[in-house]
């Protein structure tokens, strides 16, 4: 190729590129005409009744400010001479009513009319905030007394003695991600994240471990979790056994956490008998650890109904943000429990025949 032609070649490539990164349109003209009749224009006036507020957003008015306050120094943009920023409140209200819905960026954009890209930017910052900002103090690692009060807890809700916790895997659907064939492709045929969580006697996550890929199992998950190594290297201060409240021998018992089939019997960690060798004694203990078991459920049901994100699929093409989502869930919903939740007591979880 001569010298011309490899002159000609780069001034062609130089024009489309030129051309490619000019745009057309600085604000959409939807935008233009609805800016003032966007959602978070609306906000102030669902505001001023709170259920309506909470049907959108899935806290009250009170949890939003408080929340505004805790993640606004971290949210905050300067305005340019060319645009005025999008201000932390319309972040964190945007970013609450995708974790509500679960809806596309493009559906946020027309509500909040704002750029569905921008959308996208904004959720991937603000849940990452949330998480960091909230974990400390609504999912703190619990200590040696947290953890005797979680135990306390467990007897007095599900008569189940010190049990510290019931752990689980909850799968999470996702979009496909690019290149990665069948790992995210699960035995109920759809892909998806797994969310390796433990929780306590009232639905609340004490640790959360999303991301690992659908098609491997919650024993094989746990094997290789992080929260099993902090178990087994003794970092998270699980106190000393202590005998039962009713045993006359005062037999020194583990504290030990609650699983299902799929974990493996260790002693730190309950698993029910297999069904092949039931008798009357096993399947009453059997009862008694699925009646602990089932604060699971009831946690992952309730996040799933406030924020319907879970329901998936969560389109979202990297894996770092689809954990973050999940994380900003995980906190939101014991943010939102504290605040605004109602304790449970014996009378209200008293099941028939026990």
């Amino acid at each position: 190729m001569s010298n011309s032609e490899e002159e000609d070649v780069l001034i062609y490539y130089r024009y489309k590129r030129q051309r490619r990164l000019r745009r057309k349109l600085w604000c959409h003209p939807y935008i233009e005409r609805n800016i003032n009749c966007r959602f978070f224009m609306a906000a102030n006036q669902l505001a001023e009744t709170d259920v309506k507020f909470v049907q959108c957003y899935r806290m009250s008015k009170a949890s939003y400010l408080e929340l505004v306050k805790l993640l606004s120094p971290f949210l905050s943009k300067m305005n340019t001479n060319m645009r005025e920023c999008v201000s932390a409140e319309e972040r964190i209200l945007i970013t609450l009513r995708y974790l509500a819905t679960g809806c596309t960026f493009v559906s946020l954009s027309l509500y909040f009319a704002r750029r569905e890209t921008t959308v996208g930017i904004i959720v991937k910052e603000t849940t990452k905030i949330i998480w960091d900002v909230l974990n400390d103090t609504y999912m703190p690692l619990p200590t040696v007394e947290k953890w005797k009060a979680i135990a306390d807890r467990f007897e007095f809700l599900w008569n189940l003695p010190n049990c510290i916790g019931a752990i689980d895997g909850k799968h999470i659907r996702i979009q496909k991600f690019a290149n990665t064939g069948s790992e995210y492709f699960n035995y109920k045929s759809y892909h998806s994240v797994v969310l390796m969580a433990c929780y306590d006697a009232d639905g609340l996550f004490t640790m959360i471990e999303p991301g690992y890929a659908g098609r491997n199992s919650d024993g094989g998950i746990f094997r290789a979790s992080r929260i099993k190594y902090w178990i087994t290297q003794g970092n998270f201060e699980i106190p000393s056994p202590s005998p039962l409240t009713h045993d006359e021998k005062r037999v020194p018992l583990p504290y030990y956490f609650a699983g299902d089939e799929a974990f493996p019997l260790t002693r730190y960690l309950m698993r029910p008998y297999p069904k092949r060798t039931l008798d009357n004694v096993k399947r009453i203990f059997n009862y008694r650890l699925s009646r602990g078991r089932k604060t699971i459920e009831c946690a992952f049901g309730m996040a799933a109904e406030k924020f319907q994100v879970l329901n998936g699929p969560i389109l979202c093409r990297d894996l770092g943000t689809v954990s973050n989502i999940i994380k900003a869930v995980c906190v939101l919903h014991n943010f939102v429990h504290a605040r605004e939740g109602i304790e449970y007591t014996a009378s209200s979880v008293q099941m028939t025949g026990t």
